[in-house]
């Protein structure tokens, strides 16, 4: 595979395994981060060992200034975009919908939506045939969360990944014939440290058993999914809504 994948919030959990996973398929990665440098540093030193160029690019994707800056920064490395995973979002703590603050709501949406569709925009830019680009595809990381709702946890973070699932149908619809394909992965119960930072580290034991596998997934096996889809082995793909979520 030639080319660039850009993963944003690639410094941890399934954006770090889809960095990771993608050097070893040929990719060269862009390595998004917003905050922890040393972090990005780690995964793009393991992009390194496996043989893959690895670009760290530190931007807030809620940042259209950040946002326009990253993709000026791949633009200077002369490499096309291949892919894009749109996977940096941010989840608020465990709490009934009434206790939500209009701040959580606001960076909620900020990041998980404002920011997946800026990042969407400027990668489509360059990957459309229409546009002088190779084509390529996108997936977006949705969540099991947008269609059970997540009631007493955080209906905000379900409701933005709805909005994931309806850009990704409308992206698909829109650039097929400009040579870019756009799907999206929904994890449900995965092995990460988002639920302990939402104020709920044991939230995965507690979950686990009501899975139908009877497990938590992990990181790996989203992005085991999330490589098939940007892959030529799923050519026909696209618009689909993919959980990966043990059955639940």
């Amino acid at each position: 595979m030639s080319g660039l994948l850009l993963v944003t919030g690639a410094s941890r959990g399934i954006g770090a395994a889809c960095a990771r996973l993608a050097a070893q398929r040929g990719y060269a990665v862009g390595v998004n981060y917003v905050a922890d440098t040393s972090a990005a540093e780690r995964v793009c030193a393991d992009v390194r060992a496996a043989g893959a160029e690895a670009i760290a690019l530190k931007a807030d994707v809620a940042n259209e200034d950040e946002v326009l800056a990253m993709f000026a920064a791949i633009d200077a490395r002369g490499l096309p975009l291949a892919g894009l995973v749109n996977n940096a979002g941010v989840v608020g703590t465990v709490a009934p919908f009434t206790a939500y603050t209009r701040a959580r709501l606001e960076r909620t949406f900020a990041v998980n939506v404002l920011g997946a569709f800026l990042v969407a925009r400027e990668a489509l830019k360059r990957m459309v045939t229409t546009g002088g680009g190779q084509g390529g595809a996108i997936v977006n990381v949705s969540s099991a969360a947008a269609r059970i709702g997540s009631p007493n946890e955080f209906i905000d973070y379900a409701a933005s990944k709805g909005a994931i699932d309806a850009l990704t149908l409308g992206l698909a619809k829109e650039f097929g014939t400009q040579g870019v394909r756009v799907n999206a992965v929904r994890p449900g119960i995965i092995d990460t440290e988002i639920h302990a930072s939402a104020g709920a580290p044991d939230r995965v034991a507690r979950f686990a058993a009501a899975v139908p596998l009877a497990r938590a997934g992990s990181v790996e096996e989203v992005a085991r999914t999330i490589l098939w889809l940007l892959s030529d082995e799923a050519s026909y793909v696209t618009g689909a809504l993919l959980d990966v979520a043990g059955g639940r």
